[in-house]
Order: C-alpha cells, then sequence, then structure tokens
C-alpha cells in the first residue's frame, strides 16, 4: 500500500477527529453539532467556499485547484443509529442509545483528511467539492442535497462515494460497474378480519391466519415471479395480531422490506405485493390493503467512472488488493440519489475482521483511515489533473 509520509501524519490527526465524533452521535438531520465541527474544519483549512444548510444541516466546501472548468463531488455521511453501543471502546458514545454503527464518524474524517491535504497541495485544476450528508439512515438526507440544488449550485459533473465494508481486509477495495447496491422499499398490509372466542373458530375470519398465508404467498414472489438471474428480496419484518389467549382478533398488521437490483424487478415487487397480499386475504373471506413506499432507489455505479476509480483505488492498495468484480449487495444507500443526478462511482474500503454494519459492538477501524484520505485525494488529483 502506497501511502505518503504526509498522509501518515494527518491520519493520526483525522483519528481525533473520527472518535470525536464517535463520542457524539446524531442521528438522521439532528446533526448540528456534528456539522458544524465539519464546516468549523473546513474554514480552517483554507477552504475557498463553505456553506451549510444544504439539504437541511449538510455541509458542502469548495477546494479551488489552478484554473479549470471542471468540479467533482466527493461526498460521506454523518449520522448514527438509534442503537445501544456495545463496543467496549475508550471513546465510547457518550448519548444513550445513540452510535456510530456504520462508521460514517470515519468516513467524515477520511474526507475531511482528504479536504485538509488538497487545501495544502492544491495539486489539480478546478473545483473538488467536499459534500458531508446527513440522514442517510432513512431520512434521505442525499436526496434532500440533491434537490436542494446541490449539483447546480456547485457546478458538479461527477460525484463519488465510499464505505467501509467488514469482512474485507483493511484497507482493500471493492466495487463493481452497474448495480452495487439494491433498492430499498418498505411495504404495510392492514388485514381486516371477524373477531370470535378462540374456542369457536368457525365463527371468525381469523386474520392472523390470513397473515400467515399471505406472509408465505409473498415468497413466491421472488421465487416464481421474479428472474432468478436479477436480485430480489421480500421480507416480513413484523407481524401484529390480538392479545389474549382466547381471542381470535379482528385485525392484523403486517409490514417488511423489498429489495431489488433493477428498476424493473423493483416495479414487479411493488405490483405484486400488492396483489398477493390483498387477493389472498379476499380469498379468505377476510379483506387486506396493501401500502408500498419507494424509498432509496438502486445504487448504480456508471462505467466510465467505475473503471477511473478503480484505476485509483490501485495506485493506493496494489493491483491484488483491489476488486473490480465485486457481487453486488442487497443493502441500500442513498448516495443512489447522487449517482441518478450526475456520473459517478460507490467504492467499498475494507474495514478488517470487525463486527458488522449495524450492530452494536461494531467500531470503524482507524488503520484504514490512510488509506481513505489517500484514496480521495488520488481520486481528486487525477480526475482533475491536466
Amino acid at each position: 500500500m502506497t501511502i505518503s509520509d504526509s498522509i501518515q501524519v494527518l491520519a493520526s490527526e483525522a483519528t481525533q477527529w473520527r472518535r470525536d465524533i464517535h463520542r457524539h452521535p446524531e442521528l438522521q438531520y439532528d446533526v448540528q453539532r456534528t456539522a458544524g465541527l465539519v464546516a468549523g474544519l473546513l474554514r480552517d483549512f483554507g477552504c475557498d467556499e463553505v456553506v451549510e444548510g444544504i439539504g437541511r444541516t449538510g455541509v458542502v466546501g469548495v477546494i479551488k485547484g489552478r484554473p479549470g472548468s471542471r468540479a467533482i463531488g466527493m461526498r460521506a455521511d454523518m449520522d448514527a443509529l438509534p442503537i445501544l453501543e456495545e463496543s467496549g471502546v475508550q471513546y465510547a458514545s457518550t448519548v444513550p442509545g445513540k452510535m456510530h454503527a456504520c462508521g460514517h464518524d470515519g468516513h467524515t474524517a477520511m474526507l475531511l483528511g482528504a479536504a485538509k491535504n488538497l487545501a495544502d497541495t492544491r495539486n489539480f485544476n478546478g473545483d473538488a467539492v467536499v459534500i458531508f450528508q446527513p440522514a442517510e439512515e432513512g431520512g434521505g438526507g442525499g436526496k434532500a442535497m440533491v434537490e436542494d440544488g446541490l449539483m447546480e449550485r456547485f457546478a458538479i459533473g461527477e460525484v463519488y462515494g465510499m464505505h467501509n465494508l467488514p469482512g474485507l481486509a483493511p484497507g482493500h477495495f471493492a466495487m463493481c460497474p452497474g448495480p452495487i447496491m439494491a433498492s430499498s422499499d418498505v411495504f404495510d398490509i392492514d388485514i381486516t378480519g371477524k373477531g370470535a372466542h378462540a374456542a369457536r373458530p368457525h365463527e371468525s375470519v381469523d386474520p392472523v391466519l390470513v397473515a400467515a398465508q399471505i406472509i408465505n404467498a409473498l415468497q413466491t414472489i421472488v421465487s416464481r415471479n421474479a428472474d432468478p438471474l436479477h436480485g430480489a428480496v421480500v421480507s416480513v419484518t413484523a407481524i401484529k395480531a390480538g392479545d389474549a389467549y382466547n381471542v381470535i382478533p379482528s385485525t392484523a398488521h403486517l409490514h417488511g422490506t423489498c429489495r431489488a437490483l433493477t428498476p424493473e424487478i423493483r416495479d414487479l415487487l411493488e405490483t405484486r405485493v400488492v396483489e398477493v397480499a390483498e387477493l389472498t386475504a379476499k380469498a379468505l373471506g377476510a379483506s387486506a390493503k396493501a401500502v408500498y413506499q419507494r424509498h432509496y432507489p438502486v445504487t448504480r455505479n456508471h462505467a466510465t467512472q467505475t473503471v477511473f476509480c478503480g484505476e485509483v483505488a490501485r495506485m493506493v492498495a496494489g493491483h491484488d488488493n483491489v476488486d473490480v468484480a465485486a457481487l453486488p449487495m442487497m443493502g441500500a444507500e442513498d448516495f443512489s440519489f447522487m449517482l441518478e443526478a450526475r456520473p459517478g462511482a460507490f467504492i467499498f474500503i475494507g474495514n478488517g475482521n470487525s463486527a458488522g454494519l449495524h450492530n452494536a459492538a461494531y467500531d470503524f477501524n482507524d488503520a484504514i483511515i490512510p488509506a481513505g484520505i489517500s484514496y480521495w485525494t488520488q481520486l481528486a488529483e487525477t480526475r482533475l489533473a491536466g
């Protein structure tokens, strides 16, 4: 791995920023402390422009190099998760029930380190735009920043993102062209039957039984309606009905999530979840109302930018430590909204043998900060060269 001495020194400082952010986690758009810290540091670095409040609480810094007409965006996320931390680290969360369980503290620290390095060296032509986004965890902060004019205001022509990945060797990189992460949607199904005494089931239209049949039937969407070569997931994650041992309730509720790697499969899931739920209930003498809500679209890497990012990653980590044909993941990422607005690519950096993302024992691996800073620096200097 090729890491300069100056970045190794900078990484030590970035580690302190990371751990400070880790101690003070904030959720979704309520990231005022983190955003304030980021904006203050960007000003200290000498960024030519620092704008707060993009997409409610997002922060954008503009670093101008030599004269040039191009601008690229580099994005990190800032928000934490509503999880009680169990990592046992000395710098653990000081806020009960909130923690950085997805590594956004590390993403922010790495991009801050790159911003400082780029502001010091300015070895590029045009504008390097660093984007610090709120509300990745379910709040659609990427969409909010795009809708707030992020791309147009800063004349961003291409946009890039990075996320840590437990299980991938520290500082290694992985990505693929096309879909790299799935769309993420949710559904709610309300079932209405007829309640009765549990000892007289023939007098009821049992919504619990109907719910069970709907759950089973929903699984046929993936197994029998979706092309098996295209990724699809339908997961029912909750069922709620009744309170008593001896009463068949009159209503039941199901909810869950759907994931897809193509817009066509996403459309199929939306149509079939509603049809299967409502018609299964009808066939059993009950009624059901299914509501399907779209959240994050497919995160789709653009071909040219994916090849470029692979080349940059190899400059940092070496040819054998970069996988440019990794399998897509069924998790979702709202960087997808930015990739719908501009060409770009999303890449994973290995976090090593850590607990998984969204796990109470997770911690970002500070040892990968130098590689992350190097990647962002190399990306800006290479894409904005000449």
